[in-house]
């Protein structure tokens, strides 16, 4: 079995978006003081390579821990994505250039190739979206989950979250930000996992997504 990982390390320098602060990983217990080590973390719910459920846009609608474990594993599709110029939309030629294996799949993941960017202030940049109609047939669909190597599902730009907001409107699904190594996972079906932190009342949480190859 071939395992590849997809999730960026929480560390307290990491890239968070912009107005949350960093992480804290603060030594709580030491091997010389207490017979063991033991770290107090102190983080945002939407960390790093994380998971957003429609509860993170609206009150009353289903949290991580609500949904059923097989909402986080399947089988996924990168959606290659990367020579697409800044600031552009992502389209529904995309979709169509992958055929049916887009159909099949629970989660689409898009490769920007922006994790190459992690690290830097470039990160933060013009990153491509998903277009309207690239959005309407997600909603359309019957997916568990879509991803992205980008920082979130809307521009920066967009303080009003559109897509986010239409996106969880009506269906019960999980948007994931901050994937890496997409290019990794080639162009066919793969087994696809991102499970949560089982948070009580969880609007977010940074999750371990991992693909594997039988």
């Amino acid at each position: 079995m071939r395992v590849i990982d997809l999730t960026h390390t929480i560390k307290e320098d990491m890239p968070v978006y912009p107005g949350t602060d960093t992480p804290k990983l603060i030594p709580a217990n030491s091997y010389e003081k207490d017979g063991f080590r033991e770290t107090l973390l102190q983080m945002y719910s939407h960390t790093g390579t994380h998971m957003d459920p429609p509860a993170h846009l609206y009150a009353g609608r289903t949290t991580l821990d609500r949904f059923p474990t097989e909402q986080f594993i399947g089988k996924a599709l990168v959606i290659d994505c990367r020579d697409l110029p800044e600031g552009s939309a992502i389209s529904m030629d995309r979709i169509h250039k992958v055929g049916k294996k887009a159909h099949e799949a629970d989660f689409l993941l898009f490769n920007l190739g922006w994790d190459k960017r992690w690290g830097t202030d470039a990160y933060f940049g013009d990153y491509p979206c998903i277009g309207e109609d690239v959005l309407n047939f997600i909603i359309s669909g019957s997916y568990k989950g879509i991803g992205f190597d980008v920082i979130g599902l809307d521009p920066i730009a967009d303080s009003n979250l559109t897509r986010h907001k239409a996106l969880f409107k009506e269906c019960e699904i999980v948007n994931i930000e901050n994937l890496k190594n997409l290019e990794l996972c080639g162009s066919d079906l793969f087994w696809f996992s991102c499970f949560p932190l089982k948070i009580d009342n969880c609007d977010g949480s940074p999750i371990r997504a991992v693909a594997w190859f039988e």
